[in-house]
């Protein structure tokens, strides 16, 4: 190959591969800072008269290639003379997810069993994505967060 094309050649390709960067970061929808994945959990849920329980929040997820749900659970702890105290963990349904990068709010609603009533809960808040390995669905976790709520009668 004679010198003068190839130069070119090489010198077109060089600024192709310096110019890959800016034009990737341009084209992606979201910056560096916006890829976190997040939920967080509304520090008051209500409770009904017929103990129906309803949690709220926000999540954000990206890269969703499965199905993508934000669970939630509530823990209580309950003292007696006779078996000491003990931690009952129930959940409180879950909510289909977009992984878009974008905030989206979810409500899940349960009627426990037993009964939890008014008062200070535990609750944890889960997104997560179903993905095949092969014919397996295995979990992704994209967030997870444990927080403290007041539930009030609604």
């Amino acid at each position: 190959m004679p010198k003068r094309p190839a130069l070119a050649l090489a010198a077109g390709a060089a600024l192709l591969l310096l110019a890959a960067p800016a034009v990737s970061a341009a084209a992606a929808p979201y910056r560096a800072a916006d890829l976190e994945e997040t939920v967080t959990v509304d520090p008051t849920g209500q409770i009904s008269a017929d103990g129906t329980v309803t949690l709220t929040g926000t999540y954000r997820c990206t890269g969703g290639g499965g199905a993508a749900f934000v669970s939630s659970s509530v823990s209580t702890t309950k003292s007696s003379a006779t078996h000491g105290t003990s931690t009952l963990v129930q959940g409180i349904g879950g909510t289909v997810a977009v992984c878009d990068g974008a905030t989206h709010r979810w409500e899940n609603t349960s009627r426990p069993s037993p009964a939890i009533g008014p008062g200070k809960v535990s609750v944890e808040a889960t997104v997560a994505e179903l993905r095949f390995e092969g014919i397996l669905p295995l979990p992704r976790i994209h967030a997870d967060e444990r927080h403290e709520v007041t539930l009030t009668k609604a």
